[in-house]
């Protein structure tokens, strides 16, 4: 017994000992703060872990704003096709009215219709064989407006990018209706004749921006951007500085200015000289 107190006594004595080390309890202190980080940092890799379940591999680069769908950031940019199913049995009939065109060229681009000539907005699509055809999308878009005019037959115009549309006319067995969403290169009609051309079944077509029109045989295969920049370099040409886009001569030191009347070159005017226009009637 007396054995066993000792020892009792000697292991009260050493513990006694170690807790008056300046030591000892920092040390407790800090191995406490360990263990508690290390299972707060557990907790948290383990509620990430729950909040992404699943595997994203594959799906590629999205982007997506509040509630909206996600959708691909590079997205491909379509190009201008001719509305037809088969364009080696096409024939563009009448052509686009171009103002820098030759004469003949315009002559052959002219519309007449009760006496009165006026220019095509756009091209008129024929088959060589004169059958009617099935009209399509000639790029991806929404449906905006369908009509039946009784000038130009049934009307479908598709909204695309920036102010650009296309328009076609002279339809029948018209397939959308407004707000429909049409993919390159889906039926939407078929063609058929109206008043300004009872002759040929065909499809009038016209790619317009910002409702002017543009000549569609200059566009087709091209991406629709070609036209924005097109229309961007005309709009930086007619921004320059009026002084800079016309500079009038002025005389030479010691030279009279003209009087009123005379040319620069101090000869009357005559309109026997003058350059014979030629107006159309629109």
């Amino acid at each position: 017994m007396r054995e066993e107190e000792k020892k009792r006594t000697s292991q009260n004595s050493n513990w006694q000992r170690l807790m008056k080390k300046r030591w000892v309890f920092p040390a407790i202190y800090l191995g406490c703060a360990a263990i508690i980080l290390t299972a707060v940092l557990v907790s948290q890799s383990g509620n990430e872990s729950e909040g992404n379940p699943g595997n994203t591999e594959g799906q590629g680069p999205t982007t997506s704003y509040g509630d909206q769908d996600s959708m691909e950031v590079n997205s491909p940019v379509e190009n201008f096709v001719m509305p037809v199913t088969d364009v080696n049995s096409s024939v563009i009939q009448r052509p686009f009215w171009d103002a820098n065109a030759s004469k003949e060229e315009q002559e052959a681009a002219f519309i007449e219709y009760n006496g009165i000539y006026q220019p095509n907005t756009g091209i008129d699509i024929a088959m060589k064989d004169g059958e009617t055809f099935e009209v399509v999308a000639s790029l991806s878009g929404t449906v905006t407006h369908v009509e039946n005019d009784p000038l130009l037959g049934n009307v479908v115009e598709i909204e695309h990018l920036d102010g650009v549309k296309t328009i076609y006319q002279s339809l029948t067995d018209v397939q959308v209706k407004v707000n429909d969403f049409v993919e390159q290169g889906e039926t939407i009609a078929k063609a058929h004749t109206n008043q300004l051309n009872k002759d040929a079944v065909h499809v009038h077509f016209e790619i317009r921006k910002d409702n002017v029109a543009v000549n569609p045989s200059s566009f087709f295969n091209k991406p629709v951007t070609s036209l924005l920049e097109e229309e961007g370099q005309a709009s930086e040409e007619g921004s320059e500085p009026a002084g800079e886009q016309e500079k009038e001569e002025t005389p030479a030191e010691g030279k009279d200015k003209p009087e009123d009347g005379e040319d620069k070159d101090g000869d009357e005017g005559s309109s026997d000289e003058e350059e014979e226009s030629v107006s159309y009637l629109t």
